[in-house]
């Protein structure tokens, strides 16, 4: 589907953003993993974001633009990143990755984090995709990054996370473990805060905050 311009610059589901801001956010996040991997195939070991106070102004900029500009950036950003992502294959040995404080990955994974990204702001965009509209495998693939991201989240209730595909992680705080069952995407809905608890057994009196 088509968007238009004021559509562009009307709410999106994240807090004070509009879907103008997550097109900008996803572009630059694009951005910014193809400047990691060209550094850390010359060796070099940088941040995502060498600055978050310069990239929250870029997002900020950005998100002016009309559609067309957004949708270019968008395409030519991500066409970048694909490039970029052709010289991971020839790490052999494994590089970490600080993608953000506390939150380290091996490079051959950033593929991976690129599409959780992808995934969770195309359903931010409000626009008709929906978390339980994604394939099976990718939704496998969102569970287990969700579930990683909250495993040692300060404030995230002690949880035990099954899903119908056979993962089993164990995420949150000390204590006595709730099990959570259900579907990989509506697990990831669920536990991302962009979806609802139905489908799903154990979530009764558990309040998650949303996952940026």
């Amino acid at each position: 589907m088509g968007i238009s311009d004021e559509q562009w610059q009307s709410a999106s589901r994240l807090p004070g953003w509009t879907r103008a801001h997550v097109a900008t956010h996803l572009a630059r996040n694009a951005d910014a993993m193809t400047t990691l991997v060209e550094a850390l195939a010359r060796g070099e070991r940088p941040p995502l974001y060498p600055s978050i106070s310069d990239r929250d102004r870029e997002i900020e900029r950005g998100s002016e633009r009309d559609g067309l500009a957004l949708q270019i950036d968008l395409d030519t950003s991500a066409g970048r990143l694909h490039e970029a992502f052709d010289r991971i294959v020839s790490f052999t040995d494994p590089v970490p990755v600080e993608l953000a404080a506390g939150v380290v990955v091996d490079a051959t994974q950033l593929p991976a984090v690129r599409l959780a990204e992808v995934l969770l702001h195309h359903v931010d965009l409000d626009v008709g995709y929906e978390i339980r509209d994604i394939p099976d495998q990718a939704a496998r693939w969102l569970l287990e990054w969700v579930c990683f991201r909250l495993q040692h989240r300060p404030g995230t209730p002690a949880m035990r996370v099954v899903s119908a595909s056979g993962l089993s992680e164990r995420i949150g705080g000390s204590g006595f473990a709730t099990t959570i069952r259900g579907e990989d995407a509506a697990l990831a809905g669920w536990l991302s805060g962009r979806g609802s608890a139905d489908g799903l057994s154990g979530t009764d009196s558990i309040a998650l905050p949303l996952l940026g």
